[in-house]
């Protein structure tokens, strides 16, 4: 096994090795691969546990940026591991278009019905996917739909954490170990706000412009006309620079976005659950 030359602890490299025995005894896999940081670290142990047996498939929609899609055919050569890439038409349901709260539940019912024909056919029991400890806190309607598709989650599984995950994957010499998380374009929406590929792309283009410009991490939120940009306080300052916001209005206007917002509370994870937990008008709690 190579790994990089730095240090962990006697824990997390028998959590690792316990990782390793538990994906071995599966005999094979299919592995949902993102590119993110969770599923390509469960990728790469994966491969190291069963090699050829072992099949990393990601999934290509409007809801999955060309530029995610390209990082993830990348990693899963450098990695080794077999590699396919398959289309689902989420975005054409109309319960997952209606953009309700469990919009999540819709696409990965979506998915992993489409991963299961293919693990049969390649004679694999088993559809992994990259859930951690740390999602199990959190409004996961995603991991339901896992479990009525019969897809487990190893990691959450064996308690890793993030903080873990992160460490091992620079231990392993994969370059996602700062890799920023990401969600799909669908998160950029508001609950009940209708998803269209049309303004899915929007909101891509949108956050190509930011990474062309040399952001690492970043959201940008669709709210119909307005573009409200979430990125790490660290970053505000880019966007006192005159010229910076001359080019970026501009751009956002090409784009379809009437107004262009910087989002004071900064980048976070799920901002928009943060709706889930306003009172309903005309509500006395």
């Amino acid at each position: 096994m190579q790994v990089e030359q730095i240090q962990i602890e006697p824990e997390l490299r028998s959590k690792f090795e316990s990782l390793l025995d538990h994906l071995k005894s599966m005999g094979g896999a299919v592995i949902a691969f993102s590119g993110g940081v969770d599923s390509t670290f469960l990728a790469k142990a994966a491969y190291i546990a069963l090699g050829e047996k072992a099949i990393a498939i990601t999934a290509r929609s409007p809801s999955y940026p060309k530029a995610e899609l390209e990082e993830a055919i990348r990693l899963a050569k450098l990695i080794g591991i077999r590699h396919m890439v398959i289309d689902t038409d989420e975005v054409y349901d109309p319960n997952y278009a209606a953009n309700p709260p469990n919009r999540c539940y819709f696409c990965k019912t979506n998915l992993f019905s489409k991963l299961r024909p293919i693990a049969d056919e390649l004679g694999v029991r088993y559809i992994l996917y990259g859930a951690i400890a740390d999602d199990l806190n959190d409004f996961r309607p995603g991991i339901q739909a896992a479990k009525e598709q019969g897809a487990i989650a190893p990691l959450a599984e064996l308690g890793f954490t993030k903080a873990e995950i992160r460490q091992l994957s620079l231990w392993l010499g994969l370059p996602t170990w700062d890799k920023p998380s990401f969600a799909c374009l669908a998160s950029r929406f508001p609950y009940g706000s209708q998803i269209t590929p049309e303004k899915l792309q929007q909101v891509e283009k949108a956050e190509d412009f930011l990474r062309q410009q040399g952001f690492k991490a970043f959201r940008v939120r669709h709210h119909d006309t307005i573009a409200r940009i979430e990125v790490p306080p660290e970053d505000f300052h880019r966007f006192l620079d005159p010229q910076f916001r001359i080019t970026l209005v501009k751009r956002f206007r090409e784009i379809g976005f009437l107004f262009v917002t910087l989002d004071l509370m900064g980048l976070r994870s799920g901002s928009m659950n943060e709706m889930l937990s306003l009172p309903i008008k005309g509500s006395s709690n």
